[in-house]
């Protein structure tokens, strides 16, 4: 048996270690030429790859550069603010943040946000209470352990900048960097008007327009004055920069103007209030008004109001500047043109009525009620449509076109440019038949906007002058600001004369024993205007429907000195209330009276007017004897002129006085005017005390309280 030797086994080692070391030489080798090989081939390929892409494709990738720099984004422009005509902001741009937590953030703080929920649920309930801090912990945790995590959790929506200060501080939200707690701020700008829902019916609104996502006007002031308002569109394009491709502003954004209007928010109101009172009142569908002064054509105010399915007020179309037949407010216009043309001359002079007239071979004419005769000014006074048709087919029954021409030549016909968005122009024939002149002279076979007669009705106010109505005052941007021109029509579209006895006439439409608005013969401020109803024209069936009408009163006031005219347009009243001037003629009684306790018909009071020029020494030596004590009562009140404060139950003078104590100023003044009391303030804020300074005038001291 042969076995190893030490010196075989030393042998058989070395063998073993050289064939090792030979085997991993072979490794390493075959790994870096491995490695070597790759590189090479992806160098290859990248050689490759970019002597297509330089070479080969070049073209291609150069017009994908250009696509890519050639593009086009949008600059928007900062849409102007809406102001009343003092400067008084009547609408603005705000700017608002949305609150949003990403809970899928890679570094989201799990276990701090577990530690700080109940922390941060308290802060969320105690300002933000429309959840209770329980149901703010559902929330949240039901955000947190969802399997797909929210990365854009609205967590608040529409906070101001002083609530996101709050905000930043509350628990968790806190932490300092932002991918921990995933809060994001997400900051907008949205139009608000900071008299809420009262000049908000007018102002209108704003929203996307159905071609592109551009913000425009979509109602009211805000449609109206959108080419304004809006501004122009900015240009911007990528360009290469150092580090970096930046955006290059082609052509800036311009913002758009701020438009002083002409509207007095104080006259808006009361005009709100008023038409909104006699929808109550009525049950109507729906009222439009216009206040405009005579002897600028501002629009002081314009309101259009309707009552939707839920009872609620809401903005309406613009009817103001929409044509209807109008009714017997035309009638004015057409003694006008008869006065001017010497169709009559003389008020006094009798014409012949009678039951009907027949003329033209349609339907005779008739009255709703009967004359056997009626002067001049008793055809607008009483409204007799058979009178104004006389009068007129007296001048134009072998030249009906010629009547029309009359409307064409005061500039009747032309296009407004008041301002507003939706202005539509007056709908006459031109070339009309015997039959239809003498409809038109007494408001039917037309379509005429309210705000075209009121026109008319301003120029005989003002003497004649035809003041073109507008909405717009001014224009101020970058520090350039622009007063717009008062501008007429017509310089004149009647005689002074002429508009005189036109006044003369509409007076006694109120204060004449037979006026058709005798009712508003005891306004505490004299009236001129005119009544029109209508039958409602449907325009499916082209039949009129009488249980449907439209109820007018277009005037001035005051009427012997003319500040400023008014058109109010009630549509199928239900309730209480069917006539003109029971409807839209109270709506401007009730405005008159309250813009004359207010002091804009140059009716000023000054309760310090009964005080001395130098006032008494309030030390008074007492009487010598008892017996003067009466003297000396006297005197006092001679010397202090002592006005009593009202009490919670009136005062000793007038006991009918109601209490306003601690009422906002809009509401005190509606009670007491309602009351017949003219009232004048100080201070703001809410009533603080009610002082009766003269029989029917009350002094209100207001204070923050």
């Amino acid at each position: 048996m042969r076995t190893n030797t030490p010196h075989n086994s030393k042998s058989t080692r070395e063998t073993t270690s050289k064939k090792s070391k030979s085997s991993n030489r072979a490794r390493i080798i075959f790994r870096g030429a491995f490695i070597y090989g790759v590189l090479i081939l992806f160098s290859s390929f990248i050689v490759a790859k970019l002597f297509s892409t330089t070479v080969i494709h070049a073209e291609d990738w150069n017009a994908k550069a250009n696509e890519t720099f050639n593009k086009i984004d949008t600059i928007q422009p900062i849409r102007g603010d809406i102001l009343a005509c003092d400067g008084t902001v009547l609408v603005t741009n705000l700017q608002f943040y949305n609150i949003r937590i990403d809970f899928g953030s890679e570094a989201f703080a799990k276990k701090t946000f577990i530690d700080s929920i109940g922390a941060l649920c308290d802060s969320l309930g105690k300002y933000y209470p429309r959840n209770d801090d329980a149901t703010w912990n559902d929330v949240l945790m039901k955000q947190f352990s969802a399997k797909k995590k929210n990365r854009s959790f609205k967590l608040l929506s529409r906070i101001t900048y002083e609530e996101l200060q709050r905000v930043r501080n509350f628990p968790f939200l806190n932490l300092k960097n932002r991918n921990k707690s995933g809060y994001r701020e997400e900051p907008f700008q949205r139009r608000d008007c900071p008299y809420g829902e009262m000049a908000r019916l007018s102002i209108g609104s704003v929203g996307q327009t159905k071609t592109s996502k551009e913000v425009h006007g979509v109602s009211g002031l805000e449609r109206s004055l959108d080419s304004l308002l809006y501004g122009t569109i900015g240009t911007t394009r990528p360009v290469t920069l150092t580090k970096r491709i930046g955006a290059w502003a082609d052509k800036p954004a311009v913002n758009g103007w701020n438009v002083t209007t002409t509207i007095d928010i104080t006259l808006q109101d009361i005009l709100e209030q008023e038409l909104i009172a006699m929808l109550d009142s009525c049950d109507a569908e729906w009222a439009s008004a216009v206040i405009m002064e005579v002897s600028t054509g501002d629009i002081k105010a314009i309101s259009n109001v309707e009552v939707d399915s839920l009872g609620n007020y809401v903005e309406a179309y613009n009817r103001i500047v929409t044509a209807y037949e109008p009714g017997s407010v035309v009638k004015p216009i057409s003694m006008m043109i008869a006065l001017e043309d010497g169709l009559v001359n003389n008020l006094d002079e009798v014409i012949p009525i009678g039951a009907s007239f027949a003329y033209g071979g349609g339907r005779p004419i008739t009255d709703s009620h009967y004359n056997s005769q009626l002067t001049v000014s008793g055809i607008i006074e009483q409204s007799s449509n058979i009178g104004m048709a006389k009068v007129i087919v007296r001048g134009y029954d072998k030249n009906p076109a010629g009547f029309v021409k009359r409307f064409k030549e005061i500039g009747f016909l032309d296009k407004m440019h008041s301002g507003i968005y939706e202005e539509e122009r007056p709908r006459i024939h031109s070339n009309p038949s015997r039959l239809d002149m003498s409809r038109m002279s007494f408001g039917y076979a037309t379509a005429i906007p309210p705000l075209y007669t009121l026109s008319i009705y301003n120029a005989i106010a003002n003497n004649g002058r035809y003041v073109r109505p507008r909405l717009v005052k001014g224009l101020s941007r970058d520090g350039v600001d622009s007063i717009l021109d008062v501008t007429y029509i017509r310089d004149r579209i009647c005689s002074e004369e002429n508009a005189a006895k036109m006044r003369s006439m509409l007076r006694q439409v109120v204060d004449g024993n037979h006026g058709t608005a005798r009712r508003l013969k005891h306004c505490k401020v004299p009236l001129a205007g005119k009544t029109g109803t209508c039958y409602h024209l449907n325009l499916q069936t082209k039949q009129y429907e009488t249980g449907k009408k439209r109820l007018a009163f277009c005037g001035f006031f005051p009427a012997d000195q003319p500040k400023y005219s008014m058109f109010v347009l009630t549509f199928h009243p239900r309730k209480n209330m069917f006539g003109a001037a029971s409807t839209s003629g109270m709506v401007m009684q009730n405005v008159a009276e309250k813009m004359y306790s207010r002091g804009y018909l140059g009716n000023t009071v000054d309760f310090h007017a009964d005080r001395p020029a130098k006032a008494a020494s309030p030390l008074i030596n007492a009487p010598a004897t008892p017996g003067a004590y009466s003297q000396l009562s006297s005197q006092l009140t001679q010397t202090l002129h002592p006005r009593v404060i009202a009490t919670p139950k009136g005062n000793v003078e007038d006991s009918n006085m109601p209490s306003v104590a601690n009422m906002n100023l809009r509401d005190a003044l509606s009670c007491l005017e309602k009351a017949g009391y003219e009232v004048c303030f100080t201070g703001t804020g809410r009533v603080k005390a009610q002082e009766l300074i003269d029989k029917k005038k009350v002094l209100l001291t207001l204070s923050n309280i």
